[in-house]
């Protein structure tokens, strides 16, 4: 039998919250492990639980959803993060992927696109709702890149972190995951997270569209 999906919930309201827990647990291949209220708390239950996917609310006190994506994704790339918001807006998005967010979804989604987006972020798949997937280029351009006609940029792909780089790399060479988390020692899920952002940030949709993406930038 396939173990359920661990999930941490990270919401400030909470009746929303509870909602959220009662429609997961309703689904016996999701297993809610726990919630916080806050972004600091999120961060540390998510450390401490150590759940297959968060879902993430944006706008929380203290530490705000994005910050708290920011520092999981650091300190545990492993664990997928679904941001929720209330809002269908191009700056929460492009800041929750830039973040290292594997899914955005609205708080108005349907239980089914919860549960899907879920599902999707801890195959290693990216899940974007909202038809915001049409915007990605926009949404993840470097707004720092230089204009046409100016210098060149200092590496291709700037919104790639320096990890996200090393999978793209690996994916230019043709190899599989397994063989991506040898080489950079990562766990199998860990790369199926990273390669899953890189398509996002880059903006293709399969390995091999990156790959030849990568191979034309020189990488």
């Amino acid at each position: 039998m396939t173990p359920a999906i661990r999930v941490l919930i990270a919401d400030d309201h909470a009746t929303y919250l509870r909602a959220l827990e009662v429609m997961l647990n309703g689904d016996s291949s999701i297993d809610v492990v726990g919630s916080a209220h806050d972004g600091n708390e999120a961060v540390h239950l998510a450390l401490e639980l150590q759940p297959d996917v968060i879902l993430m609310d944006v706008h929380m006190p203290s530490t705000n959803g994005i910050e708290a994506t920011r520092q999981l994704v650091e300190a545990a790339p492993h664990i997928a993060i679904v941001v929720l918001t209330m809002f269908d807006d191009d700056d929460v998005v492009a800041n929750a992927l830039r973040a290292g967010a594997h899914g955005f979804v609205l708080k108005g989604a349907r239980q089914h696109d919860i549960r899907r987006a879920i599902h999707a972020a801890h195959a290693g798949d990216s899940i974007i709702s909202g038809g915001i997937a049409r915007r990605l280029a926009t949404l993840v351009a470097d707004p720092a890149a230089p204009a046409t006609g100016s210098a060149p940029a200092p590496r291709p792909f700037p919104t790639l972190t320096d990890r996200e780089l090393d999978v793209l790399r690996e994916l230019a060479r043709g190899a599989s995951n397994a063989t991506i988390a040898r080489t950079l020692f990562l766990s199998e899920k860990t790369v199926r997270n990273y390669v899953s952002m890189v398509l996002v940030k880059i903006g293709v949709a399969s390995r091999t569209a990156a790959a030849l993406a990568a191979r034309d930038a020189g990488l």
